[in-house]
């Protein structure tokens, strides 16, 4: 077995072979078992996951392995820290990406998607990961979706599933519903065809019901604070007042009603309101008409004879566009339904409206317009020559000063005018006593509100798990019994969904047509599948627990292993799938069958890579597959390349001529322990510099700074061998450890050479003497084109790269170095500046 290639010319050893290596090492892996995790008998539990793949027919991309390796590193940091590390991996691959690559390919996803994991698989374990395969699992396993399904009859049995008729965003060419955040610029996100709107019985998750612990609990999680701040802004919270305005004339409108957000109250022949809610209701004075959204259930009692053929054109139209749209939407139209509501502190009639920038999945789906103070209803007004009044007024202002060029919308140090007896309050005052005048009068009441609407989890597809429902004319909507779980997927040739908005397996008679469990009679399963961040809503629960067909997750493992010690994935999951996973955590917990509510203590996401200062895409032809390179340069040069291109949470700019420095690093390091030697002691300096490049490569590894502890081992190495010289045993073999991480076949070879006949990722973490690393630290200033912009913590004999990168590193210098760096100024011991 060849370990060291020769250069032809001169016969010398210019480095090793990662290919012999690499095979060795991941071979006794499998021998000996050494990823498989004790998970019964560990002391020092540390699950260390990262967000599952969806096992595209591509096979692993190079922004796949930046991802993998970077929590693979971690993950072998924490076991050479003394923890037993569980480093699960499996596959989201149920869902509308496989089924859409299948109707292309023409080949059912149930062949596809196999080759895919099978292809995934191969690449994922040349990479050199410490996964455990013992345990990886497949959303499409029917030992897996089982428990999906228990999961939906859970949320079924709290009340936090159900089915309701509502507005969606429909794809004309994928056929099916999208979410709001797959539709970008009206245009569905996977094949770029303009989104419609349509009205369809969907199952719902309410998980607006946990809208607030979701909220408040974010405070309380080690997560970046760009994912929480996302987390937030979409849950959106607000305090404002619910204000019921009375419909005039109601006793002509036949079966009148209470209504409000699309929910019947009790009867009442005397009454029909129009409920909305508004953070502001100390402008309820400057309220001059009422505006409904289209698909509001108000809409057809109150509209008169005489202007019903203009709303019916106008709901029609409305239905053409899809929702994100309408919320961006700058162009304002509308149509008036010929009724009058009362605006109960002035007693005066206002007319009701309807218009599209008003949605039904925001508050109750009507708004109150202050045309005067808000710039939407400003410019409705202003289209639609309806009243501006002034009800607040800034410095310089009173009740006369005119409203122009938009609304008035300051706050600050205004108060009320044109409005009655509360003239004269500052806003704060006026908001709170005029909801107080609104309870006192049974018109209104203070209300806590959320942007953040149900979770629809109904797919009108194949390729998903079947929602476990069976309809029954006698009995109504039933659950399937649990002991009937999994209801199995099946096989359809046919798969291609229609412009019915009804799923393929409607068509398939001999599945849906199903005995009701309770009496016994026909019965209709649903024939809609699941969304797939259901699937991935729960899968960190059943790695543990994968090798158990009779529970989810077993209750003894769970409480050991669980919440995640420490998670990271991808910034385009920062919402959603956190959430739901937050929220389905949160519904097993109430219910008892965890113990902790948030499931995930620690959550880092990682940046994304560029191709030569480009974007990668399949358009441009740059999309990286990692497999040349792992055969040219081995894993581990390919592993610690993509760490060293920039700052893990950021990512990096990968350019083919910046790996082959790498690859010196590592030959080396191979070189060094074959010329260590025993005899004497090591040098002072070379030991000093060895303990701070330990306490710099451990503070930095353990934060995710990988780039910069790639750098600290590169500086230290040429301080290693500087002028050729031979270095001592001890000055080599902790680098060796320190490296291990990085590149963890090579390190292992090296660890064996060095004597020892246990795993470095046994060894422990080397530590550093504080007496040697305390004084050789500096505080160097970082300018950004002249501008001071922070200080970093270094050696005093940094080299210029070494302080490029840590300065880099830190998200307060980092913000200001936009674009290009075209020189660097470096002055030893005291100043980096970066001209860009």
């Amino acid at each position: 077995m060849t370990e060291q290639i020769q250069d032809t010319a001169s016969g010398e050893p210019i480095g090793y072979d990662p290919r012999a290596i690499e095979r060795k090492w991941q071979a006794r892996w499998i021998e000996q078992g050494a990823n498989a995790t004790d998970l019964a008998g560990a002391e020092r539990p540390y699950y260390a996951l990262m967000m599952f793949p969806y096992p595209s027919a591509e096979g692993l991309h190079v922004g796949n392995l930046f991802a993998f390796t970077g929590n693979d590193i971690h993950g072998r940091f924490q076991r050479l820290q003394g923890h037993t590390v569980f480093e699960p991996l499996g596959y989201d691959a149920f869902g509308i990406h496989s089924e859409n690559f299948a109707l292309r390919m023409g080949t059912h996803p149930a062949e596809l998607i196999p080759r895919n994991i099978e292809r995934f698989g191969e690449q994922l374990r040349r990479a050199g990961l410490m996964v455990d395969w013992g345990h990886e699992l497949s959303t499409t396993d029917p030992r897996y979706y089982r428990w999906t399904q228990w999961i939906f009859l859970k949320l079924l049995e709290k009340g936090l599933a159900y089915k309701k008729k509502a507005a969606v965003n429909w794809c004309p060419s994928c056929k099916t519903v999208l979410a709001n955040e797959q539709v970008v610029g009206g245009e569905c996100e996977r094949c770029g065809t303009p989104v419609a709107q349509r009205l369809l019985e969907q199952w719902f998750c309410r998980i607006t019901a946990y809208a607030g612990r979701l909220l408040a609990n974010l405070d309380t999680l080690d997560w970046s604070e760009t994912t929480k701040a996302a987390q937030r802004n979409w849950i959106g919270r607000s305090e404002g007042a619910e204000i019921t305005f009375t419909v005039i004339d109601r006793f002509a409108f036949a079966g009148s009603a209470t209504v409000s957000a699309g929910q019947s109250g009790e009867t009442q022949a005397t009454a029909l309101e129009v409920r909305v809610f508004t953070t502001r209701p100390d402008t309820l004075f400057g309220a001059t008409y009422l505006v409904l959204a289209p698909e509001h259930p108000l809409v057809s009692d109150v509209m008169s004879d005489e202007q019903r053929g203009d709303v019916e054109a106008y709901l029609a139209r409305s239905k053409s566009q899809d929702l994100v749209a309408r919320r961006v939407n700058k162009e304002k139209t509308g149509v008036f339904t010929g009724a009058y509501a009362t605006n109960p502190v002035t007693g005066q009639p206002i007319p009701i409206w309807v218009a599209d920038y008003v949605l039904m999945d925001y508050g109750t789906g009507a708004i109150m317009a202050v045309p005067g103070h808000d710039e939407r209803d400003h410019e409705f007004a202003s289209r639609f020559d309806l009243p501006i009044v002034r009800v607040v007024a800034g410095a310089g202002e009173d009740a006369r000063t005119p409203v122009r060029d938009g609304a008035g919308t300051a706050t600050a140090g205004a108060r009320l005018v044109n409005s009655g007896e509360f003239d004269g309050l500052e806003v704060a005052a006026a908001k709170a006593a005029i909801t107080a005048w609104l309870e006192r009068h049974h018109a209104g009441k203070g209300v806590t509100n959320y942007r953040l609407h149900d979770w629809c989890i109904s797919r009108q597809r194949y390729w998903g798990p079947p929602i476990p429902v069976i309809y029954c004319d006698a009995c109504g909507t039933v659950p399937v019994p649990e002991d009937q779980l999994p209801v199995l997927l099946p096989h359809v040739e046919d798969f291609k969904p229609d412009d019915s908005g009804i799923s393929p397996l409607a068509r398939v008679a001999s599945w849906y047509k199903v005995p009701c469990p309770t009496c016994g009679k026909e019965g209709r399963r649903e024939t809609d599948v699941s969304d797939t961040f259901l699937d991935s809503a729960w899968y960190f629960l059943r790695y543990p627990s994968s090798d158990r067909d009779d529970v989810p997750f077993d209750a003894a493992i769970t409480k050991k292993w669980l919440p995640v010690h420490s998670y990271i994935g991808g910034n385009e999951h920062a919402v959603l799938h956190l959430l739901y996973s937050r929220f389905v955590t949160m519904v097993l917990h109430d219910m008892g069958y965890l113990d902790f509510e948030e499931p995930f203590t620690k959550f880092r996401a990682h940046g994304l890579l560029v191709k030569d200062g480009a974007k990668m895409s399949k358009s441009r032809g740059n999309v990286v597959i990692p497999d040349q390179y792992i055969d040219d340069w081995g894993a581990d040069t390919v592993r610690t390349y993509l760490m060293f291109l920039g700052p893990f949470e950021e990512g990096g700019d990968f350019r083919d001529a910046g790996i082959s420095g790498v690859k010196r690093f590592l030959d080396r390091l191979y070189r060094a322990v074959q010329d260590a030697r025993v005899d004497g002691a090591p040098e002072e300096p070379v030991s000093r510099k060895l303990h701070q490049t330990i306490r710099k490569v451990g503070d930095d590894t353990a934060r995710l700074s990988y780039n910069t502890a790639i750098a600290a081992m590169m500086e230290y190495m040429k301080t290693l061998k500087a002028n050729d010289r031979a270095p001592h045993r001890d000055e080599v073999l902790p680098l060796v450890q320190l490296v291990a991480p990085f590149a963890p076949h090579l390190a292992e070879e090296l660890w064996e050479r060095l004597g020892h006949s246990v795993s470095v990722f046994d060894s422990g973490w080397p530590a550093f003497d504080p007496a040697l690393v305390v004084d050789d630290l500096i505080e160097m200033a970082v300018q950004v084109k002249g501008k001071l912009r922070g200080t970093i913590t270094v050696t005093k004999d940094i080299s210029q790269d070494a302080a490029l990168a840590a300065a880099l590193a830190e998200p307060s210098i980092a913000k200001f170095v936009e674009g290009e760096i075209r020189k660097v100024i470096f002055v030893p011991g005291r100043l980096l500046n970066l001209v860009v």
